[in-house]
């Protein structure tokens, strides 16, 4: 089945603390989010994209930005593995991608915000490498894409 993954963010009322915990729901059908497992540290604020087979998690951040870059193997359930490191520690960061490559851009570095875009091959564990910038600085960005390109 296809599976929609939910990482980081921030616990709930009172500690607000970053967390590390992993969700996913089927996406065929309705029901409630079910425990994944967890990311290989806690943090909130990150980006993601994915392919059929793994889903990344990069950046986020908490007390600041990380350039970690964890994966799971989206078809099961288990822990997030370390797969390296995007080329500037930032939060708040975009992700999107196709069935090869996934691009991350944007960000914030603790005020600052990021025009950055690293990309990876998301079959081949390595470190991101720099791929370009945005025309501006942003955070929190939207983003989609089909199998030719994103927004």
């Amino acid at each position: 089945p296809t599976r929609g993954l939910f990482a980081g963010g921030w616990t709930a009322v009172p500690t607000y603390a970053p967390n590390d915990v992993i969700d996913y729901v089927t996406i065929a059908s309705a029901g409630n989010a079910t425990d994944f497992g967890n990311l290989v540290s806690a943090r909130k604020n990150v980006g993601g994209l994915s392919s059929s087979t793994r889903t990344l998690i990069g950046g986020g951040g908490y007390p600041s930005a990380v350039n970690s870059i964890d994966y799971v193997t989206t078809a099961t359930t288990g822990n997030a593995q370390d797969f390296g490191d995007l080329t500037l520690a930032r939060a708040t960061l975009s992700g999107t991608s196709n069935q090869t490559r996934g691009i991350f851009m944007g960000g914030t570095t603790n005020p600052a915000r990021q025009n950055t875009i690293d990309f990876v091959i998301i079959a081949v564990t390595s470190d991101a490498i720099d791929f370009g910038d945005l025309r501006t600085e942003k955070q929190n960005g939207g983003v989609a894409s089909d199998s030719h390109g994103g927004l």
